[in-house]
């Protein structure tokens, strides 16, 4: 395979990764495909049979005889013949089979060639871990297009406090929650890979569109038709086909309000880095305080294996949806471990000088439960990385002062992501995760 022109060893290996999802465990492919091969075969011995002692037993003769004549004995015996014929109509059989099922998933509307990845998403990843991630921003984004590829039964509960962009525009002017970081998840989650390219599209010109995404003009106006975000989601869902869940932290619109060291409070998720100045954050609230959650999200908190906080940004993105009382209550109250995925440097302004200590007592004092674990990348992040980010007040989050029972909770693995910026690997990221749960699994 080797002499292949590039472009074709690719399609090559593609199509032998296709020819292996139909062979994956609960694919419920491989079964019937033996019981066909079995039902053929004694078919085929009980149609001998009838033709040989029924009325058909001359016309099997000459059949026989004229196959025979075909086949030079000293070359080749005389039953590879049959063998042959027999290849030929189980080859028939099978490619009818495939054209009646082309032509049925035409008449439903679905795309042959997009089958496999239907089957195997309703088959097997319908059957992968139940994860709860919690968050906002291109980190919680970044996170679920890993898990996507291994479990369908994603909940992500995210923060709609923004009030900034695109976001804030349409907040202010429709009385709804954010909608942006929303759009992000759905478009990671889509099984659509055009309808993710759409969601993300930012328009560039235009009076009143400059500046809004697709996705969030689509989610403001299922919003304003069916009078809130809440009575939309099941056709959101169905509309962008979501491999998993996509919901808000809250249907509420809600200001997140920062206390400062200095005795200042900042209004306003957008403006908080800026205002920060050289005081620290200590604290995090929304107005109005008593917001409620949406039930699914609880019966997922509920029934989860494992709940995620992060990757993203700590006071902006994780904290607002766990000031949700129902929510935080949810995770206080459940069994199920939760993993803080801390972040690879610190944000100029909201976590300028935090350890990683620091981030994870604040998720701890705002949540009433510290995190089982707490996943560090151990990925050197190159000089010339770090030194760009140093520029902007950024340091990378380490163990240096750690507590010994915060390094008791850290798991360390390589997560950097390869390129000029300091991002999550989505793949190592999830294939880590999917491992802290098969380690709770084995857990007495």
């Amino acid at each position: 395979m080797s002499d292949l022109p590039r472009g074709r060893r690719e399609a090559v290996r593609a199509g032998g990764r296709r020819a292996r999802m139909w062979l994956t465990p609960g694919m419920g492919v491989k079964r019937w495909l033996l019981l066909f091969i079995v039902c053929t075969f004694v078919g085929a011995v009980g149609f001998l049979h009838f033709t040989w002692t029924g009325p058909l037993h001359f016309v099997a003769t000459r059949w026989i005889l004229w196959l025979n004549a075909l086949t030079e004995p000293d070359i080749m015996p005389l039953y590879v013949g049959g063998m042959a014929v027999m290849a030929l109509a189980l080859g028939g059989a099978f490619l009818s089979i495939v054209m009646l099922n082309r032509s049925m998933l035409r008449s439903t509307g679905t795309a042959p060639e997009n089958a496999l990845d239907l089957i195997y998403s309703h088959r097997t990843l319908s059957r992968g871990a139940r994860i709860v991630a919690v968050g906002g921003g291109t980190g919680l984004s970044n996170l679920l297009s890993g898990l996507k590829a291994h479990t369908s039964n994603i909940t992500a509960i995210v923060t709609v406090a923004d009030d900034g962009g695109s976001s804030g525009r349409l907040r202010e002017s429709l009385d709804m929650i954010a909608p942006g970081d929303l759009t992000d998840c759905y478009a990671a989650l889509s099984d659509s890979p055009v309808l993710a390219r759409l969601l993300l599209h930012r328009f560039g010109r235009g009076e009143g569109l400059e500046g809004h995404t697709f996705g969030n003009l689509l989610l403001a106006t299922l919003s304003e038709a069916q009078g809130g975000l809440q009575g939309a989601m099941r056709d959101v869902h169905e509309v962008l086909r979501v491999r998993g869940q996509v919901f808000p932290a809250t249907t509420t619109p809600a200001t997140l309000v920062a206390r400062l060291s200095d005795g200042r409070e900042v209004r306003g998720e957008s403006g908080l880095a800026r205002q920060v100045g050289a005081a620290r954050v200590e604290g995090v609230r929304l107005e109005p305080p008593d917001l409620p959650a949406l039930p699914a999200v609880l019966d997922a908190i509920r029934d989860a294996e494992l709940i995620v906080l992060g990757p993203g940004s700590l006071y902006t993105s994780i904290l607002p949806a766990l000031l949700v009382p129902d929510i935080a209550r949810a995770v206080r109250e459940s069994g199920t471990p939760v993993v803080y995925v801390a972040s690879l440097m610190t944000e100029p302004g909201e976590t300028t000088g935090l350890s990683l200590e620091d981030h994870v007592n604040a998720i701890t004092t705002h949540l009433g439960r510290a995190p089982d674990w707490v996943l560090l990348n151990s990925k050197t992040i190159p000089p010339d990385v770090q030194a760009r980010y140093a520029t902007e007040g950024a340091q990378v989050l380490t163990l240096q002062g750690a507590s010994r029972d915060l390094r008791g909770r850290v798991r360390s693995a390589p997560l950097l992501q390869a390129g000029e910026t300091a991002r999550h690997n989505p793949a190592a990221l999830a294939q880590t995760l999917l491992s802290l749960i098969a380690r709770a699994r084995m857990a007495p």
